[in-house]
């Protein structure tokens, strides 16, 4: 049997070290090889891909993207290794990964937990994305659009709306589109604060609302309202059913 190839992902480089050292002490019980490391987010999604890693070792503290966050992005690849976290005692992270049957380690790590926990990785393979968005509990910073065995970032910020085709949903920013294998009624959900439902297939960014226009003709031949958006110059119908809900967005930005 092949070495398992192993990536580790930590900001502080004397943690980095004592992984590297236990992994070289477990070799003879499970073989292993180092894939790579990285000292941030960033940096692991940069170099994670082309690593041919079977298991990431990943801290949850780390500045950029935090590791629960950087999980949810790399379960998007399409040949994602096993995750095993590395915590310090954080008893919220420790229960969410309970909760979800994450798999974890505690620093200071030891070589029997470490072995332990290798071997798991193997038998059992990536974590769900399901599980993993349970275990963050917050709402994510990123989207992460995978293609290729690559993932692009594109900051929550950036979106000005989400909108459900048939087996996709288009992200748009100013800068162009993406697409997403996500569900729409998922994202509403964990970016309620944030966007806000204006016809069954569209979410639109409340902080890219400039104002509503009324339009003569809509989906059933009848006057409708449309959404303004802030740089871009495309109008989105917002439907009768959802008008009540967002109308108290449009205060003195309506226009006839």
């Amino acid at each position: 049997m092949r070495p398992l190839r192993v990536f580790i992902a930590d900001d502080e480089a004397p943690a980095r070290e004592r992984l590297k050292a236990l992994l070289d002490d477990i070799a003879a019980e499970v073989p292993n090889v180092l894939a790579g490391e990285a000292a941030s987010g960033l940096q692991a999604l940069e170099r994670l891909p082309d690593s041919g890693a079977d298991v990431l070792l990943l801290d949850i503290q780390m500045p950029g993207i935090a590791g629960l966050e950087l999980a949810r992005h790399v379960a998007a690849l399409e040949r994602a290794p096993a995750l095993i976290f590395v915590t310090a005692h954080d008893r919220h992270a420790v229960e969410a990964f309970e909760l979800n049957a994450l798999d974890y380690l505690l620093k200071p790590v030891r070589a029997v937990r470490l072995a332990a926990a290798l071997r798991k990785a193997v038998a059992t393979g990536p974590a769900s994305a399901e599980r993993l968005a349970r275990a963050a509990g917050a709402a994510r910073e990123f989207f992460s659009v995978a293609a290729r065995n690559r993932i692009t970032l594109v900051p929550v910020s950036e979106v000005l709306y989400l909108k459900a085709g048939q087996k996709y949903v288009t992200l748009r920013t100013r800068a162009g589109e993406h697409l997403l294998e996500e569900s729409l009624v998922q994202l509403e959900r964990e970016f309620a604060g944030r966007f806000v439902r204006i016809h069954r297939n569209c979410l639109v960014a409340r902080a890219a609302i400039r104002g509503f226009e009324r339009a003569s003709c809509g989906e059933e031949g009848e006057p409708h309202w449309e959404v303004v958006l802030e740089g871009v110059p495309e109008r989105l119908p917002v439907s009768r059913r959802q008008w009540q809900a967002v109308r108290a967005l449009a205060g003195g930005q309506t226009h006839g």
